[in-house]
């Protein structure tokens, strides 16, 4: 159960902050869900250039640049309204 706030919690951390950078307005549960699915492709895309993360701030600097991508692809699909 811990988990899973803890997850919640650094969801919309990471989406909060991508929404400054791509200037993206959207609720809480949008951030969550924006900064969790974000986070996996920032590993992903990690993983690929063999980039690995050995703290906190490089994690969430991952999960951050994820979640931009994933803000920016659905800019490309739903058009500016995102």
């Amino acid at each position: 159960m811990l988990s899973l706030i803890l997850t919640i919690l650094v969801g919309a951390l990471v989406g909060w902050l991508a929404g400054i950078f791509m200037k993206s307005k959207h609720g809480f549960w949008m951030n969550c869900l924006l900064g969790i699915v974000g986070s996996f492709i920032g590993f992903g895309i990690a993983n690929i250039l063999g980039i690995a993360s050995s703290s906190f701030i490089a994690t969430l600097i991952i999960d951050v640049v994820g979640t931009c991508i994933l803000i920016a692809i659905v800019r490309l699909i739903l058009g500016k309204k995102f």
